[in-house]
């Protein structure tokens, strides 16, 4: 059986789609295809994302905000949108779910940090939905 793979996505690809996706990344590793993106990705990570994941041990600042592609949703079985509304494409088939988290652009570390924890929560109940047959 291939490897469940789950995209995340949400408009700057600066902070909650790349939160999910380090998360799922260091609860899930290898187990997992993990993709992240945005319909209007930022020129950079949100360094008070950077900063509130460095606190729970895991370093993102390597990374960089990527454009959501069709090739990108038809490669995986799961989307999880983070407000981005109808900038998502949809094809039929595909699990998708929409998370309603707050944006963390522009905000401190000390907004980031509920966010981060309620996208870490989600990440955990997720994980077990993406091994049932």
């Amino acid at each position: 059986m291939s490897k469940p793979s789950v995209l995340f996505v949400c408009v700057h690809n600066a902070g909650r789609s790349q939160m999910a996706a380090a998360f799922l990344t260091h609860l899930a590793g290898d187990k997992v295809e993990v993709r992240s993106a945005g319909s209007a990705p930022a020129d950079s990570i949100n360094p008070a994302v950077v900063e509130a994941l460095n606190e729970v041990g895991i370093d993102i600042s390597h990374e960089q905000p990527k454009v959501l592609t069709t090739l990108a949703v038809e490669q995986s079985d799961v989307v999880i949108t983070m407000g981005c509304g109808d900038a998502c494409p949809f094809f039929p088939g595909k699990r998708y779910l929409d998370w309603p988290l707050d944006d963390p652009a522009g905000q401190g570390v000390v907004h980031v940090r509920p966010i981060r924890d309620e996208i870490k929560k989600l990440v955990e109940d997720l994980i077990p939905t993406l091994f049932k047959n």
